[in-house]
C-alpha cells in the first residue's frame, strides 16, 4: 500500500468544540499507532481531505510521524472546494493553515468556493480512486457521516484489493489507558497486579 485515504468524523460528531479538548491528542495517537506498521511495510502518501475533526488532526499526526521519525512520509490535501475554511473560527483557520503550509501537495476536486453537496461525492470518488485503502476513525454503535464514506469503501473493496482499517471506540479507550499508565509511570499496565506488602522477587524480572 503506497497511498492510504485517513478520514472519520467531524468535530462536532464527537463532541468536541477546543482545541484543547484531550480526546483530539487520543485520536492522533491512536491514527499514529494505526499508520506506523503501514510506513515501515512501504505506505508513501497519507491522504485526508483537511475537514475540521479527525481528517485534520491524522494531517496533524503525520506531519508529527514526518518529523520524529519519517522524514519520508508524504502528506496530501486534497479538499471538496476552494476556501473551506473559510467560515472557521480564527483558531480553526491557523490550525489549518499550520497544516497546509507543510503539506507536500495540496490541490482542490472543484475549482469555486462552496456550491451544493455534489462537491463532496466528486471528492469522496475521487479520492477513493486514487488511494490503496482507507483507514476510517469510525463506530459502528455511534454512525455519521464516516458511515456513507466506508460504504462507498466497501463497494470498491468488493472489486479490488481495497483494506479497509478501522479504528473504533474501543481502539480509543485502549490508547487512553496507555497513555494514562505512561503519565503514572506504569508503562506495562502491571503495576496493580503487585500489592504493596507483598515480597516481590526481583531475581526471576
Amino acid at each position: 500500500m503506497k497511498r492510504i485515504l485517513v478520514t472519520g468524523y467531524k468535530a462536532s460528531e464527537l463532541g468536541i468544540f477546543s482545541l484543547k479538548h484531550p480526546g483530539i491528542s487520543i485520536i492522533k495517537k491512536a491514527i499514529q499507532k494505526r499508520l506506523t506498521p503501514l510506513i515501515e511495510e512501504g505506505l508513501e502518501w497519507v491522504v485526508v481531505s483537511g475537514g475540521w475533526g479527525v481528517e485534520l488532526w491524522a494531517a496533524e499526526a503525520v506531519l508529527d510521524l514526518r518529523a520524529s521519525t519519517y522524514p519520508e512520509l508524504k502528506l496530501a490535501i486534497i479538499t471538496p472546494f476552494l476556501e473551506q475554511e473559510e467560515k472557521w473560527s480564527d483558531e480553526k483557520k491557523n490550525s489549518y493553515t499550520s497544516v497546509i503550509t507543510r503539506a507536500n501537495y495540496v490541490n482542490s476536486i472543484t475549482k469555486t468556493k462552496y456550491e451544493g453537496p455534489w462537491q463532496f461525492k466528486e471528492r469522496d470518488k475521487f479520492l477513493l480512486r486514487n488511494s490503496d485503502g482507507i483507514l476510517l476513525v469510525y463506530d459502528e454503535d455511534t454512525e455519521g457521516s464516516p458511515k456513507f464514506m466506508k460504504q462507498q469503501a466497501a463497494q470498491v473493496a468488493a472489486h479490488h484489493d481495497y483494506p479497509i482499517i478501522t479504528i473504533n471506540a474501543s481502539d480509543l479507550q485502549n490508547v487512553a489507558e496507555d497513555e494514562q499508565d505512561m503519565e503514572q509511570g506504569d508503562p506495562w499496565g502491571d503495576m496493580d497486579t503487585l500489592h504493596p506488602n507483598e515480597p516481590t522477587d526481583y531475581e526471576e524480572i
